[in-house]
């Protein structure tokens, strides 16, 4: 007689032994079904599975329903109520058959193995480079490499060329070449820049005076002008040796057709008699400066550039520095011959001066001498008054830049100066 079909939450609470003797019953009730045509009990995968491990026959397992037989596992693992954990225990637990896993794919023979392939035969050639970027400190920071600031820099100078666009630079030497001729030589941006002596725009007299000849006169303003910071023009470069010739007279010129003969909005001169302009320092001498204000230049002697006796105006301006001046004059007889005048002393010192209260005749005090003209000593007081002494009671001979003693004798209030003599030399120059 054909047993009746157990419920599934009923077995579930059947003991494991109790579970695995009733497969086989399970299994001929079905057959029974079958021979008897009635409805077939149809089985998952499952099902399967245990009937195989009944029957002692390792399961056929597939990989792509692992995950069902997992949740079917989980289904029949459910915890039971109040179990009998001594009845378990004294049966031992059947293992469970293992599964097959799917094999890893092993590389056809033939193919070198890691240890192997890393070890390159010496004629093969190395894998190509990889061109990542410089792997920074700080994050998202771009930096270039000497060579990508090289090629950035030459494609800017490629650009200023085509466009005829305005560059600075520094003067940084003089060189004669086999003709005889002189080059100004410019380095900007690590690229040699030649600048022939014609297109510096020196403007030199032609005739031969006491300085020499021209030749000599121009290597040496080029000489006093090494360090000072001038404008050029690109005319030509060269790819393959990427040399760069340049003109600083037609960028001059450019500058002086903008700012001394373009006008503004209101029809005014952007450079006009007693604005005050920045200018450039491209020469120093003792007593006497040399400025250049967008595009020309211009001498600037001692007296203009300060009220007080200047010793050298080495120890106050240098080559390269940028100063302020007042334009005092403009010809503007035509782009070339343009000329100013212009002085750093109106800058300064705007408030009328009266350092003689500073003084008393008979006084006695220290100062520094700053030049000898014709016996004339000019010495700067240290308390701020120029002063003139025409005799010495030194034994020696006073020397530019020697620190003296004077007494007051006399003030000239008009030429603002106090008038006395050296009484003796308190250290020498030497």
């Amino acid at each position: 007689m054909p047993k009746k079909k157990t419920d599934p939450e009923m077995q579930d609470n059947v003991a494991p032994e109790e579970v695995t003797t009733a497969l086989p019953e399970q299994t001929d009730a079905l057959v029974s079904a079958e021979t008897d045509c009635q409805e077939p009990l149809l089985l998952d995968e499952a099902d399967d599975e245990m009937v195989a491990a009944a029957s002692g026959q390792d399961p056929l397992l597939i990989d792509e329903v692992e995950e069902t037989e997992d949740e079917a596992e989980e289904t029949a693992c459910e915890p039971m109520p109040d179990p009998d954990f001594q009845a378990v225990s004294e049966e031992p637990r059947k293992d469970k058959p293992a599964r097959r896993r799917r094999k890893a794919a092993e590389p056809p023979e033939g193919t070198p193995l890691p240890e192997e392939g890393a070890k390159k035969p010496a004629g093969e050639s190395p894998p190509p480079r990889r061109t990542d970027p410089v792997l920074t400190i700080v994050a998202h920071e771009e930096i270039q490499t000497p060579e990508e600031l090289e090629e950035t820099a030459w494609h800017e100078i490629k650009n200023a060329y085509l466009s005829r666009r305005i560059l600075s630079g520094i003067l940084s030497g003089v060189e004669t070449l086999e003709g005889g001729s002189s080059v100004a030589v410019v380095f900007y941006k690590q690229f040699r820049v030649v600048i022939p002596v014609s297109e510096m725009l020196l403007n030199l007299s032609q005739t031969p005076n006491h300085y020499g000849d021209i030749h000599s006169r121009e290597q040496k303003i080029l000489s006093g002008m090494v360090g000072a910071e001038i404008d050029f023009i690109i005319k030509g470069i060269e790819d393959s040796t990427r040399c760069i010739v340049a003109s600083r007279k037609e960028a001059m010129l450019r500058k002086r057709r903008l700012f001394y003969f373009g006008t503004d909005d209101e029809g005014m001169y952007r450079i006009y008699e007693g604005r005050l302009v920045q200018a450039r320092v491209v020469a120093v001498a003792d007593k006497v400066i040399r400025v250049e204000a967008f595009g020309v230049e211009t001498r600037i002697v001692a007296r203009a550039i300060t009220p007080d006796w200047l010793g050298s105006a080495h120890d106050h301006y240098h080559v390269g520095d940028k100063i302020l001046i007042r334009i005092q004059k403009i010809a503007r007889e035509s782009l070339e011959a343009l000329s100013i005048e212009a002085d750093v002393r109106s800058v300064t010192d705007n408030a009328p001066r009266d350092d003689l209260k500073k003084v008393r005749v008979q006084g006695k005090y220290a100062g520094v001498i700053t030049d000898i003209y014709h016996g004339v000593v000019f010495i700067r007081l240290h308390i701020g008054v120029n002063a003139v002494a025409h005799s010495c009671f030194d034994p020696r001979t006073p020397g530019k830049k020697d620190d003296v003693a004077m007494v007051i004798t006399h003030l000239d209030e008009e030429r603002n100066v106090a008038v006395g003599i050296i009484t003796r030399i308190l250290r020498r120059n030497l």
